[in-house]
């Protein structure tokens, strides 16, 4: 029963963790993140990186928890969320996969860099870092999914353990951008992006097959 138990979690905190690491992309938005606080110090850029990445697991742990009431208290049902999120997330990836968001991500970059000439470096980290860039609708919609759609504690344990496992990751590479998008470079990023836009559009239509399965009651 012991070791039964310890491969589900295992095999859910695998697919959680693949999930959520398509859906945050880090690495797309450590070049955003080195743009940002590229007029600040170490320090500044430390305090960015540590702040955001916090204020994006706050939110998305928020809405992870608080999730099944929304839904409850909005009568909208399981089947309707997962057919809605597979949708979400299927744009999400084509967006990724023709590089519409990485376009977005550095219209705002811009847009926030514009603001900030000759002033002093401004707090980023909340605006746009931690919200939508780390915390986006993708991101949001899926933990409300997967915490829903756990069975107990246990499974919804692998589910937080894979968020906080690619928060923890995206402070490592928010901490280290400047060096890695160097060593990268805007082919090897653009490509990346490309590729995990084409797991997640996976993702997204068994997301939407799934919620139709439920809502016609096949098998």
């Amino acid at each position: 029963m012991g070791r039964h138990m310890s491969q589900e979690f295992l095999t859910l905190f695998t697919a959680a963790f693949v999930t959520f690491f398509v859906l945050i992309d880090a690495v797309g938005v450590a070049p955003i993140f080195a743009t940002l606080t590229n007029a600040g110090d170490n320090a500044y850029r430390r305090k960015m990186a540590f702040k955001s990445v916090f204020v994006a697991t706050l939110i998305i742990f928020a809405f992870a928890f608080g999730g099944a009431w929304l839904l409850n208290y909005m009568h909208i049902s399981l089947d309707a969320f997962r057919m809605a999120g597979g949708i979400l997330l299927f744009l999400i990836a084509l967006d990724m996969v023709f590089e519409k968001r990485t376009e977005r991500r550095e219209a705002r970059a811009e847009g926030v860099l514009a603001d900030a000439q000759d002033q002093p470096p401004d707090d980023v980290s909340v605006f746009p870092l931690g919200i939508p860039m780390l915390a986006g609708p993708g991101t949001i919609a899926t933990a409300m999914l997967y915490m829903t759609n756990a069975d107990d504690w246990w499974h919804k344990g692998a589910v937080l353990a894979a968020l906080s496992a690619n928060m923890l990751l995206a402070l490592a590479i928010f901490l280290i951008a400047g060096p890695l998008v160097k060593t990268l470079g805007d082919s090897v990023t653009g490509a990346l992006t490309r590729i995990l836009g084409v797991v997640l559009t996976a993702l997204a239509v068994q997301l939407l097959v799934d919620g139709l399965k439920g809502a016609f009651g096949l098998a």
